[in-house]
């Protein structure tokens, strides 16, 4: 699955475990190596393993993780959110984590202004256009 979202919105990254009988969650990103986005353990959110850019920033979209809901919220989402979003869960009986869902988030880029404009849309004009110009009216005046 793709999102994209803008700066500053907030974004859930859907996860669905097949049944309720869920001991561990972890979201993680490639890139972050071994801290995560979120991890739940024991009937509990484990902030020691969350990477720094994540904290206060994730929560799981269903605190009681109803038909295997293991959906989680990201605020604020920035360009540096951009990546790969991996979803894991052991249940019980499992001895080991099992890939749920992979999921890509773009943030976009604030929008800049266009070539020629500043923030507030006015023309900045040109240099070379603007001697050009300059040039033309000398010479008619003369």
């Amino acid at each position: 699955m793709i999102i994209t979202a803008d700066p500053g919105q907030d974004v859930t990254l859907t996860c669905r475990a097949p049944n309720n009988n869920i001991m561990i969650v972890e979201w993680s990103r490639a890139d972050l190596r071994h801290e995560h986005v979120f991890v739940y353990r024991g009937g509990q959110f484990v902030p020691e393993e969350q990477h720094p850019s994540f904290k206060n920033r994730v929560d799981l979209q269903d605190r009681q993780m109803k038909d295997g809901d293991v959906s989680v919220i990201l605020k604020n989402v920035t360009a540096a959110d951009s990546g790969t979003y991996e979803c894991r869960v052991q249940r019980d009986g499992y001895s080991s984590m099992q890939l749920m869902d992979i999921i890509t988030l773009s943030v976009a880029p604030p929008p800049g202004p266009g070539p020629g404009t500043t923030e507030g849309g006015v023309s900045r004009g040109r240099p070379g256009l603007i001697a050009s110009h300059f040039l033309c009216f000398l010479l008619l005046a003369l």
